[in-house]
């Protein structure tokens, strides 16, 4: 019988809320739209920038309201102190912006080469990687809020399969697709060597765990098995998520 991996006990914050840089939400909001802007998030809306403006503005509020209490305190968009952890991320979801369009957007920090999807996703095979029921989108409109967001370091070298266990009872949810992609165009500094992700919350109904990792010098969106440990991968998960309020 194999020796299952070790599951670590939840670590301490790195970095206390009280010695973290201050996060203005609203401003850090402000950017992220800026971001998905530039990159023409937009015109793969089928909207113009006005519009988009105009989709996501809603979430702006429940940003500043989550932020206000306790859930923005942390690193900020920079995460000086290298705890992989981000107070919020903007996701637009494959019904917006589908998911061959928009890894190609993402590159390391300080990198130029643009992410990619591994050619072992077979010709059809990311459309059948759906978020789980826990994961499921807030708002049915395309674009939601994820808060507390962790890379989840902790859980290198961990069977991915119990690091999922672990992170469900400590009542977190796992990182989709779409919302992995968010975590790299927002934050790119997030995805370093030896601290990579994967991506739980989108599952295609087999033993595959989506994954982005470091590539030729860029991002890769892969897979790995449930049950294969990799030192250098860990399991993303997040607090909450948030669509607007009606």
């Amino acid at each position: 019988m194999t020796d299952r991996t070790h599951v670590p006990a939840p670590s301490a914050r790195a970095t206390s809320a009280a010695s973290a840089p201050s996060l203005d939400p609203g401003a850090e909001f402000d950017r992220q739209v800026r971001t998905l802007t530039a990159l023409g998030y937009p015109a793969l809306s089928g909207r113009t920038p006005e519009q988009f403006a105009e989709l996501v503005a809603p979430l702006r509020a429940e940003a500043v309201a989550h932020a206000g209490n306790g859930a923005g305190d942390g690193d900020g968009e920079h995460d000086p102190a290298g705890t992989g952890r981000v107070p919020f991320v903007l996701v637009v979801t494959r019904e917006l912006a589908p998911i061959e369009r928009t890894m190609p957007l993402t590159t390391l920090h300080g990198g130029r080469l643009p992410g990619f999807v591994d050619r072992t996703f077979e010709p059809g095979s990311l459309e059948r990687f759906v978020a789980t029921e826990e994961a499921e989108p807030p708002g049915g409109n395309g674009v939601h809020l994820l808060f507390d967001v962790e890379r989840g370091e902790e859980f290198c070298g961990v069977v991915p399969h119990d690091a999922m266990a672990a992170l469900a009872e400590r009542g977190r949810s796992l990182l989709t697709i779409e919302e992995g992609i968010a975590l790299m165009t927002h934050t790119p500094q997030i995805l370093v060597k030896n601290k990579c992700f994967s991506l739980g919350g989108s599952r295609s109904g087999d033993r595959r765990v989506p994954a982005i990792w470091i590539s030729k010098r860029a991002p890769k969106l892969g897979w790995c098995w449930a049950g294969n440990p990799h030192t250098w991968l860990g399991m993303a998960s997040a607090g909450a998520r948030a669509a607007a309020r009606p």
